[in-house]
């Protein structure tokens, strides 16, 4: 037995952000089965097609003083009978333009249900009915009394289109659905049910105000104390499905203290990105039209200051923070700076020569932890001789690599730490490995120390 289902995709959407200038143009494409089992009863008195076909001729109605919509209308299972078994039977009736409603509902009425169900290659075909248009919100209803006949997968479509962006967040909206039924497709969407026609109306309204409405968003960013204070933070709402970035804001409070609000599409399902260091993510967030959404996020912050003391000869000297006890970069530091951390401990490796290395450093709720290193010295290295080299450092009876040397025959500084060193070189053209000598040497900060080769 087949049941009225309402499919709804958005195509090719796109939200108003930062750089655009003007309102998106909507067009709502109303992909209508027509196969020969709408003839079946919806209650007691009507069919499935004359339920249908009033419904949608009253919803065109609605729609027509609506400004910056346009619609259109292709049906399926039509053109042919059962027993042609024609799984092509698919035909844009009504393309977009302006002022088309009465033609639109002109044609519903004289389709009459004959033929089979061919979701997946309707949804292919309607993907192709848009006007190409970078800044509009295409969207398909799908309004049919069941599922594929044709062999074909609606899931499979509807997948492969959501992942190149062609086909967005569909809607489901079923008559006497059972669990069997249901499962066929939860790969397609979200489904609504509607068991009497009262429903079936309620529902399509939902689903078409989803279509023109934005919707409202709150995103709180909560400190250690669970207020949400903390703010000027970028945020990232992406399709959770396909990935693509939908619209970047700056986290702000309004003139009242509190997190703005945001209007934003409510026909996708969203991955927000907070990017703080690190970042924080909520997956699949739902934001259902004409009701105020509100996304809490654990985002208390601290300070990290990195300085150098002195007079720094650093050009640019960087650091790695880490994630403590992991290799999980979270954020690359240049020294004299200040930058803002998800509060916790970091480990932090300084790339100085030899590199420096601080663990379990604390960022603390609205604090600032300064991290300051020695000024730095200066090793000049004086030769007209080309060498291969390294540099080690002296730690009590032991030394640690620091760097290689490449002398070209003349002179090199290398601003370093504080410290005892080793200097080992072998001349290029020297082929007798015992000839390589080795050079004691001590940085202090500030100072410049001269080995002439």
């Amino acid at each position: 037995m087949k049941h009225v289902i309402l499919i709804c995709f958005a195509v090719l959407l796109s939200v108003k952000g930062i750089g655009q200038t003007s309102e998106p143009q909507t067009r709502i494409l109303f992909l209508f089965d027509a196969s020969f089992s709408m003839t079946n009863k919806m209650g007691r008195n009507d069919s499935r097609m004359k339920v249908a076909k009033k419904l949608l001729g009253r919803m065109v109605d609605s729609l027509e003083k609506i400004d910056g919509l346009e619609i259109a209308l292709r049906v399926y299972g039509h053109q042919y009978t059962t027993k042609d078994y024609n799984c092509k039977d698919t035909k844009l009736e009504v393309g977009f333009s302006p002022n088309n409603h009465e033609q639109i509902k002109s044609r519903l009425n004289e389709i009459k249900p004959s033929g089979t169900t061919l979701i997946a290659y309707s949804l292919e075909q309607a993907a192709y009915d848009f006007p190409v248009n970078s800044n509009s919100r295409n969207i398909v209803i799908l309004i049919t009394d069941g599922i594929e006949e044709c062999n074909g997968d609606p899931c499979a479509v509807s997948q492969a289109l959501q992942k190149q962006g062609v086909l967005l967040k569909p809607f489901i909206i079923g008559v006497g659905l059972n669990e069997d039924f249901r499962k066929q497709f939860d790969c397609v969407g979200k489904y609504f049910e509607a068991t009497t026609e009262a429903e079936f109306k309620e529902t399509l309204a939902i689903v078409v105000s989803q279509a023109l409405s934005n919707t409202t968003i709150t995103v709180n960013l909560n400190n250690t104390d669970g207020q949400p204070l903390e703010t000027n933070v970028n945020m990232s709402f992406v399709d959770a499905y396909s990935g693509k970035f939908i619209a970047n804001y700056v986290h702000t409070m309004n003139r009242k203290g509190f997190p703005d609000t945001l209007y934003i599409d409510p026909i996708y399902d969203y991955d927000i990105i907070i990017h703080t260091i690190p970042p924080l993510v909520k997956k699949q967030v739902s934001v259902p039209a004409g009701k105020h959404t509100t996304v809490d996020f654990d985002a208390p912050q601290g300070n990290l200051e990195l300085n150098v003391g002195g007079v720094s000869g650093y050009k640019n000297l960087q650091a790695l923070i880490y994630k403590p006890g992991t290799k999980q970069i979270v954020h690359v530091q240049s020294f004299n700076t200040k930058e803002p951390y998800i509060t916790g401990k970091y480990d932090i490796e300084i790339l100085s020569l030899p590199r420096v290395f601080k663990n379990d450093i604390p960022i603390v709720q609205s604090k600032k932890t300064n991290l300051r290193i020695p000024q730095p010295g200066s090793v000049n290295l004086i030769t007209k001789t080309r060498y291969w080299g390294d540099i080690y450092q002296i730690k009590g009876d032991s030394s640690e690599w620091v760097c290689n040397i490449d002398l070209d025959g003349n002179s090199r500084f290398i601003a370093m730490q504080p410290g005892s060193y080793v200097l080992v070189l072998r001349g290029k053209t020297d082929t007798n490995i015992e000839n390589s000598k080795e050079e004691k040497f001590i940085i202090n900060s500030g100072k410049v120390t001269n080995i002439k080769i």
